[in-house]
């Protein structure tokens, strides 16, 4: 699903990640652990096409992403890509079933075939009691499923997350954690995690550790 060679990239004088060649399978569930500073997020821009590349090469799905003109690349991400993050970024006038669906309507998706999309995507995140609640009245745990689905509304090839569970509690935390093995095991998910949570990292199929932009053999 990810194919990335010699991957290298740099803010002024400081080399951030120093060629970084991973293959990441479909279905797979990948941890990303290091120190802070090692490139963990960096890398995660560069997989996620929020940042290009020095140097290097990155296949996503068949696609060579770093090829793209940044129109293409904008809609390959609204397609092909979902993110989460550490904090959910919800849209405070909307409720829960309108956040979901935002994605879709980027994408031109007919607005009842968003909408069904959307409804079963919380159903399957046991969000379906919470459809019209907007974020204000959902727990933080709740916020990140939304969240979740979200990312997951234009059937993305591959949702990486940075940092997804370090805001919650340990009760949600756990929930969060079960809910991409859940995932990965009825959607086929393949789900990319920078983590510091060494459960996340221990139950992943595969944990990568990237040390001073290097990842760690």
């Amino acid at each position: 699903m990810i194919r990335t060679e010699n991957i290298r990239k740099s803010f002024g004088d400081l080399q951030v990640l120093k060629g970084i060649d991973l293959n990441v399978a479909r279905g797979e569930v990948v941890a990303v652990v290091g120190p802070s500073g090692a490139g963990k997020t960096t890398l995660l821009q560069v997989l996620g096409t929020l940042s290009r590349p020095d140097t290097g090469k990155i296949v996503i799905d068949g696609m060579e992403v770093h090829k793209l003109s940044e129109k293409n690349i904008s809609k390959f991400r609204n397609t092909k890509i979902g993110f989460v993050f550490q904090f959910h970024h919800l849209l405070p006038e909307f409720d829960s079933l309108e956040n979901v669906m935002i994605p879709a309507f980027i994408a031109g998706t007919p607005r009842a075939e968003a909408e069904k999309r959307a409804h079963e995507l919380l159903e399957l995140l046991d969000m379906g009691h919470r459809l019209d609640h907007k974020p204000v009245e959902l727990s933080g745990g709740e916020a990140q499923r939304v969240a979740v689905a979200r990312a997951l509304m234009n059937r993305p090839a591959v949702l990486f997350a940075d940092e997804p569970s370090g805001n919650l509690d340990t009760r949600n935390r756990e929930e969060l954690h079960r809910l991409f093995f859940t995932l990965r095991d009825t959607l086929g998910q393949t789900i990319v995690i920078v983590t510091h949570d060494e459960q996340l990292a221990g139950m992943s199929d595969r944990r990568i550790t990237l040390v001073d932009g290097m990842i760690e053999h």
